[in-house]
């Protein structure tokens, strides 16, 4: 009897030990089945990944025939390669040597230079199809560079870019008269933010504001401010969407440090609807609707164009009635609903991505446009979740200012936007805006088709992205061949390319066909040559032998 009672005892204790942690095991599992499949959603495999990978180049003799193409495509595809490159060099000999300059001493621009297309493929690329990356005019909806190249504006300045580079003049010129007279006077308020605070109020349907430098201090802000209100420690975000280079909502490849209070979820998915309604410890819900384009995917640029699986097809009304569960869920559980506006902002309706989705949020972070031009970010929010300080205990406060939060003629910049935006001439501009641009991409994507060409368009209104419809290693060369024919890329290349509004018939019309003429040349050149057999998945296969081979030195 004696010597069962100790076995009884520790019997009795385990079993009450695996009651308890049951629970936690199955909080554990539910939540990794919420993450998206893909590396998007598992940061700490796609930071383990990134130290694997290995850099290696293809020689010459490889660069041009790594899909195993024959001897006489490689010649075709090297023939057109060093064609460009010497259109390149005779368009922008200035910009060129002025961008190779500034490389040197700019670490921003010395990352993009780098990244532009996969690895593999940059030294030549950098060495012979370098660009211009410094303009010095804009009219319309083109742009012109320190050579006097004139080109079609579809970078849309990162999103900054709604209604046209002429309409951010005028805005900018209104500004630094209306502020001229108070200067950069730091601190207190110039008269104009309580216009602004008005109409942000009524915009967002929020109760108070509070500014910012820029949208990633805006995100900063309000997630600081519902893990202070709620007493949670976790941000959901979701597996692919970007809301500034912090290191919470960047948890993984581009952050040095792992972010111990992150969950990266799948977006659309009611797994992640189960973990909301069943943890205890989640402050607030991030919201980027750019992902609505493509749903737990990064954001696309030519860097990742290994091959032809970039995806992107955007459904309104699917993505509006995921929000809606959203909403339903973070009322439910008392969590934050945050809706980052930075880049799309007032692009899709006067009101933002609430009123086009017709989703309220709890809290909305804006900017980049919102301040005619200049840099700013702005947290609207309910009363409660943007007081920053108890009342019952006064040395419990959640800080936040910067010097130039609200400077002079960022403030008259905004109030030159929000009068502008709030005119009803103004508001026409939204009237069939959503039809005009799914028009002329489906007018596009049938010229591609027409034409014989492995080119198609995605979009979300006027933020579009390409897609390719043929296995290819090279379709990051579209990116050179569009820049030959005047068109004016980002860094991320054919990834987004972002229409102003005030684009006309006639001038998409322009864009279209300078679409279809540098697609037919890259064509003419064998880079969407193929054998027959040859597949994503194959490529991707083929990628991982090289790497495999470069890293155990075969």
């Amino acid at each position: 009897m004696e010597t069962t009672l100790p076995i009884l005892s520790l019997s009795v204790a385990a079993a009450a030990s695996a009651a308890a942690a049951f629970p936690k095991l199955k909080a554990r599992i539910e939540l990794s089945r919420a993450k998206h499949r893909s590396l998007s959603g598992h940061s700490k495999m796609s930071r383990r990944v990134a130290r694997l990978i290995p850099f290696y180049e293809f020689d010459i003799n490889d660069y041009f025939a790594c899909d195993g193409a024959p001897a006489n495509i490689a010649t075709q595809r090297k023939d057109g390669f060093f064609r460009l490159a010497a259109l390149y060099a005779e368009r922008y000999p200035q910009g060129r040597a002025m961008t190779k300059e500034a490389a040197e001493k700019i670490s921003d621009l010395n990352f993009t230079e780098s990244y532009r297309v996969p690895f593999q493929f940059s030294r030549l690329v950098r060495e012979h199809l370098g660009t211009s990356t410094f303009v010095q005019s804009s009219s319309g909806v083109t742009v012109t560079d320190v050579d006097g190249n004139v080109s079609y504006d579809l970078t849309g300045s990162y999103g900054v870019n709604i209604f046209g580079n002429d309409f951010y003049k005028e805005c900018i010129e209104g500004s630094e008269k209306r502020a001229h007279a108070l200067g950069p006077v730091l601190g207190p308020y110039h008269p104009v933010i309580l216009e602004n605070v008005a109409r942000l109020c009524q915009i967002s349907g929020l109760d108070e504001v509070s500014f910012h430098m820029s949208g990633t201090e805006a995100v900063m802000q309000a997630v600081r401010l519902a893990r202070y209100h709620t007493k949670r420690t976790h941000l959901v975000r979701f597996a692919g969407a970007y809301h500034g280079w912090w290191g919470d909502v960047q948890p993984g490849v581009g952050n040095p440090l792992p972010a111990h209070e992150t969950y990266t979820l799948a977006e659309m998915s009611e797994k992640t609807l189960h973990v909301l309604r069943t943890r205890g410890d989640i402050a607030c819900v991030l919201v980027n609707p750019l992902q609505g384009l493509h749903p737990n995917a990064n954001a696309p640029g030519d860097s990742s164009l290994v091959d032809s699986s970039r995806g992107g097809n955007f459904d309104r009304q699917a993505y509006a009635e995921w929000l809606t569960k959203l909403r339903e869920v973070c009322t439910e559980r008392g969590i934050v609903l945050i809706f980052d506006e930075v880049f799309v902002g007032f692009r899709l309706a006067a009101g933002g991505a609430q009123e086009y989705f017709g989703v309220r949020a709890d809290m909305v972070t804006y900017g980049k446009s919102l301040a005619g031009g200049l840099p700013v970010g702005v947290v609207c929010g309910t009363k409660e979740l943007m007081r920053r300080f108890r009342d019952d205990r006064p040395a419990d406060i959640c800080f936040a200012r910067g010097t130039f939060n609200s400077h002079p003629y960022v403030m008259t910049a905004m109030d030159e936007f929000l009068s502008r935006l709030a005119s009803p001439n103004f508001r026409a501009i939204y009237e069939g805006l959503e039809e005009t641009w799914n028009g002329r991409a489906q007018r596009l994507n049938q010229m591609m088709e027409d034409a014989g060409l492995p080119v198609r368009f995605a979009n979300l209104s006027s933020i579009w992205t390409v897609k390719y419809t043929e296995p290819s290693r090279y379709n990051w060369m579209l990116q050179y061949y569009l820049r030959a024919e005047g068109l004016s890329l980002s860094w991320i290349g054919t990834g987004r390319l972002i229409f102003s509004l005030n684009y006309t018939d006639a001038d998409f019309t322009e864009v279209a066909e300078r679409f279809v003429r540098a697609a037919e040349k890259m064509k003419a050149d064998g880079f969407w040559w193929r054998d027959p057999s040859l597949s994503n998945k194959r490529i991707k296969r083929q990628i991982l032998k090289e790497m495999l081979a470069k890293r155990f030195g075969r």
